[in-house]
């Protein structure tokens, strides 16, 4: 007897599934389904979204500078980091994308046709394209470069 009711039971609940109703297994799942999807995104895009968020050169690298010097009214320096580069360059205290290219040259998020052969004359050569205009965050580092 109760067996019969426990088929009876799955056979409803498998129908209404089939018939599109709206049913407690499918909300839950559907929202366990929403939940991971968002846990996992924002888990991957978490160091992205600190590192844009402060934009400053305290939130950023750490230590003694490679480089510190004032180029044409722009203060440029250069951190060893943990950048796929190596290197991390700061340009009035906002990050500048650099990325090593397989000859060993330097290119900047600000001019990618231009190598140069250190992350000093890139950042250099980038000021000089900048001009007096600021760096967005379009010229941040982008991981996996």
């Amino acid at each position: 007897m109760m067996r019969r009711q426990c088929d009876r039971g799955n056979r409803q609940a498998r129908r209404r599934e089939e018939s599109g109703m709206v049913t407690r297994r499918r909300v839950l799942g559907t929202g366990l389904t929403t939940v991971v999807a968002v846990a996992g995104t924002g888990a991957a895009l978490w160091p992205a979204l600190t590192a844009s968020a402060g934009g400053s050169a305290a939130a950023g690298p750490q230590g003694d500078p490679l480089f510190d010097e004032v180029y044409r009214g722009r203060r440029i320096q250069g951190f060893r980091g943990a950048e796929a580069a190596g290197v991390s360059v700061l340009v009035d205290g906002r990050p500048l994308g650099l990325m090593r290219r397989v000859d060993g040259t330097w290119i900047s998020m600000a001019n990618h046709y231009q190598p140069y052969p250190t992350p000093l004359a890139t950042a250099r050569g980038a000021v000089d394209i900048i001009g007096r205009a600021g760096l967005g965050a379009a010229a941040a580092p982008h991981e996996g470069h």
